[in-house]
C-alpha cells in the first residue's frame, strides 16, 4: 500500500514510523527545509532553541512509537528526568511554587501558600485518576467514528465530573487562588482557556505526577531527527494539491510540479486548511483556532538564577489576560509567560557563561482582529523584556542580550501554514472535542486521513502520537490484509 504523509511534524513522522513498520511503503513530503513543524529548532551565536514544545511527558507514548517501527527509543534519545518539572512565579512575590514528583515534597510545596490545600492533593488526584484512564487513556487512543461512540463515552465523563469547566474542578478541590492557578494552566500547553476547557484536561496534572516530566539532550529536536532517520522524507517540497477522483484520494501533486500516487494519504497539515488541499468547500461548522503565540529566542551572555528549567511566570490580572488572548481578541495589559531555560540541564545548549532562553507569551490568533505584527512586534518585545526585569527580577536582562530571534502569528501562518497563525491547532473546548473534533479519517472522501494537534485527541507530543496510533490504527482496519509485504488488495 502506497502512502504520502503531508507534514513532517511530529504526528507526521509518528504515523509514517508506525505505517512503516506494517510493511507499508511510505512517502513523507514536508515543505519546510527540515522536519519537524513546530518542532523546529533554532540555532546562532552558541546557542540553540527548540522553537515548539519543549516538555516531555508520557514517555512511553515515544516508547512505543518507536517499537511499532521496530526501534528501540533509548537507543536513538537520552532522556533526562527533570526535578522540579518546573517552577512557578508569581508578579512581585517572593514565594514561589515547585512541581515535584514526590507527594510529601509537593505537598510541602502546597503549604507554602495553605495546609488546607496541601491536605486535599490526595483527593484531587484520586478524583483525577479515572479521568486519565478513561478520558485521556481510554478516549485518546480509540476513534470517534460516530455521534452515537459520542454519546457512550458522556456519561462516565459526566459521573466523573470531566466535563465541568477545569477551572471549576479545581476550585472544588483547592482554596488558594494561587494553588488555584498552578493546577489549572495545564491546559495552555495545548492552548486551551483553563476557565473554559472541561475538566478532563486536569488529567494532564496527573499524568504527570504518574510518568513525571523530561528532557531530551539536545532538546525536542533530537526526538524529530531520530524519528525521521529511517524514513523517506522529502524536505522542500511543499503540497499544491490531494489529488482525489471519484470520492477517493489517488496521490499528492506539488507546487515544484512532480506528483505521488498513492492510495492513503495522511494530512498532517493544519486541520482547518486541508480542505483546501483537496479543493472542497470548507466545513460548514466553523471550529475556532487555538490562540496563538509570541516567542522571543535570547541568547544572553551570562545565566539568570531565577529562573529553572521550566519556568512560568505570572503576572497580575490572569484571568483577565486568559479571556483577552483567547477571547476578546487583544494583547493582554499584562504578561504571563513560560521560559524554557535548557542549559539548566545541558550546558551545551549556550554560549559558555551564557543562557539559552525561550520566552513564550500567549497572543491573540488574527481570526477576530487581525494585528499589525511588522509594526507591533518591536513594541511588544521591549514591553515584555521590561516586564521579565522588572516584575520577574531578570535584572538586565535586554543588556545580557547577545543573541536574538522572535516569531510571531504572522510566523506561524506563513511558515507553518496555520490558520490565522494559531499555535496549537483547533481549541481543546468542550464542544470540539472527541466526535465533535476533527476526525482521524475523512468522513467523506476515502483514503484520506488526518494525524496532528487539530485532529482527536489533541495537540502536545503525547497528544500527536496517540492520535498517530488512532490513525494508523484506522488504516490497518480500512485496510486489512495489506502491508507487511503483502500484495495490496484492489482499491474499492
Amino acid at each position: 500500500m502506497k502512502v504520502v504523509v503531508v507534514g513532517a511534524g511530529l504526528g507526521g513522522l509518528g504515523v509514517a514510523m508506525r505505517l512503516q513498520g506494517a510493511g507499508h511503503d511510505v512517502t513523507v513530503v514536508e515543505a519546510r527545509e527540515r522536519p519537524g513543524g513546530r518542532a523546529s529548532q533554532l540555532r546562532d551565536g552558541g546557542f540553540t532553541w527548540d522553537t515548539g514544545p519543549s516538555l516531555v511527558t508520557m514517555p512511553w507514548v515515544l516508547e512505543e512509537t518507536f517499537a511499532a517501527a521496530g526501534l528501540d527509543l533509548h537507543d536513538h534519545v537520552r532522556l533526562q528526568r527533570l526535578d522540579p518539572f518546573y517552577r512557578i512565579r508569581w508578579a512581585h512575590a517572593e514565594a514561589h511554587l515547585d512541581f515535584v514528583s514526590d507527594r510529601d515534597r509537593m505537598r510541602a510545596e502546597l503549604a507554602k501558600f495553605s495546609a488546607r490545600d496541601a491536605a486535599a492533593l490526595d483527593g484531587f488526584m484520586a478524583a483525577m485518576k479515572p479521568i486519565y484512564e478513561q478520558g485521556i487513556l481510554g478516549a485518546g487512543r480509540r476513534p470517534f467514528e460516530r455521534a452515537r461512540d459520542l454519546a457512550a463515552f458522556t456519561p462516565s465523563m459526566l459521573r466523573l465530573g470531566a466535563a465541568l469547566p477545569l477551572w471549576h474542578a479545581v476550585c472544588s478541590h483547592f482554596e488558594h487562588p494561587r494553588v488555584r492557578e498552578a493546577f489549572s494552566f495545564h491546559s495552555l500547553f495545548i492552548g486551551g482557556d483553563p476557565f473554559r476547557v472541561p475538566a478532563i484536561y486536569g488529567a494532564l496534572v496527573y499524568l504527570q505526577f504518574l510518568d513525571e516530566v523530561w528532557y531530551a539532550r539536545g532538546g525536542v529536536y533530537a526526538i524529530v531527527e531520530a524519528m525521521a532517520h529511517g524514513l523517506d522524507v522529502r524536505c522542500g517540497e511543499p503540497v499544491a494539491r490531494i489529488e482525489h477522483r471519484q470520492g477517493k484520494v489517488t496521490g499528492v501533486t506539488l507546487r515544484g510540479g512532480g506528483r505521488l500516487d498513492a492510495d492513503i494519504v495522511v494530512s498532517n497539515a493544519d486541520v482547518l486548511r486541508t480542505h483546501e488541499l483537496t479543493g472542497r468547500r470548507a466545513p460548514l461548522r466553523r471550529l475556532t483556532p487555538t490562540m496563538s503565540c509570541f516567542l522571543l529566542y535570547l541568547g544572553t551572555d551570562r545565566t539568570f538564577d531565577a529562573l529553572r528549567h521550566h519556568t512560568l511566570l505570572v503576572g497580575g490580572g490572569y484571568r483577565r489576560f486568559i479571556g483577552d488572548v483567547t477571547r476578546r481578541g487583544r494583547i493582554g495589559a499584562t504578561f504571563s509567560t513560560y521560559v524554557h531555560a535548557p542549559a539548566r540541564s545541558e550546558p551545551a545548549m549556550a554560549a559558555e557563561g551564557g543562557d539559552s532562553l525561550c520566552v513564550l507569551l500567549p497572543v491573540p490568533n488574527q481570526r477576530r482582529h487581525r494585528i499589525d505584527w511588522e509594526r507591533e512586534s518591536d513594541r511588544l518585545r521591549d514591553a515584555l523584556v521590561e516586564d521579565l526585569e522588572t516584575t520577574f527580577g531578570l535584572e538586565g536582562l535586554d543588556g545580557a542580550t547577545v543573541v536574538e530571534h522572535r516569531m510571531t502569528p504572522d510566523d506561524f501562518e506563513r511558515d507553518l501554514g496555520a490558520a490565522w497563525g494559531n499555535a496549537f491547532g483547533v481549541e481543546p473546548t468542550l464542544q470540539q472535542s472527541a466526535w465533535l473534533r476533527p476526525p482521524n479519517r475523512d468522513r467523506t472522501l476515502r483514503g484520506l486521513y488526518f494525524v496532528g494537534g487539530g485532529t482527536h485527541p489533541g495537540a502536545g507530543i503525547p497528544g500527536v502520537l496517540l492520535g498517530a496510533e488512532v490513525t494508523a490504527g484506522l488504516i490497518a482496519r480500512d485496510h486489512q490484509g495489506v502491508g507487511r509485504g503483502r500484495r495490496a488488495a484492489a482499491p474499492v
